[in-house]
């Protein structure tokens, strides 16, 4: 249940990937929303694109401030903090802060900068080492 000091729909979560040709690769960040969409019911999350997919990060942040949500985090679904988050993401925001002024935009680091993500990763990793010694069954 929402408090009075947080309704719905006044935060959202936008997550930024960076897009691709091929439509099958977008699947898990699909998956991750539906994820985040049942932990937090009373919050829009969406996803955006920096190219070649729709919707776009424009598209996105006007349909949540069409919505009236007042504060939006972007949290780029990127492995590192490269070219396209140091620079791309950072004049993209500018020009939709200008485009949506009644939009609160803040951008968290990309999820590979997280350990906690890292962590989850090395598990991963460690988990998918065969247990049996090659060439045993």
């Amino acid at each position: 249940m929402p408090s009075p000091a947080n309704p719905p729909g006044r935060q959202a979560l936008v997550l930024f990937a960076h897009g691709a040709r091929d439509v099958r690769w977008r699947e898990p960040f699909d998956r991750l929303v539906q994820k985040l969409a049942s932990a937090l019911p009373d919050t829009p999350v969406r996803l955006a694109f920096l190219e070649l997919m729709s919707p776009q990060l424009p598209e996105a942040l006007a349909e949540l401030a069409v919505a009236g949500v007042a504060d939006v985090t972007v949290v780029p679904v990127f492995f590192g903090q490269g070219g396209h988050l140091r620079r791309d993401l950072p004049a993209l925001v500018d020009t939709c802060r200008q485009q949506y002024p009644t939009l609160s935009i803040r951008c968290a680091a990309a999820v590979g900068e997280a350990e906690s993500v890292l962590d989850a990763i090395a598990g991963y990793c460690a988990a998918s080492l065969c247990t049996t010694e090659p060439g045993g069954t």
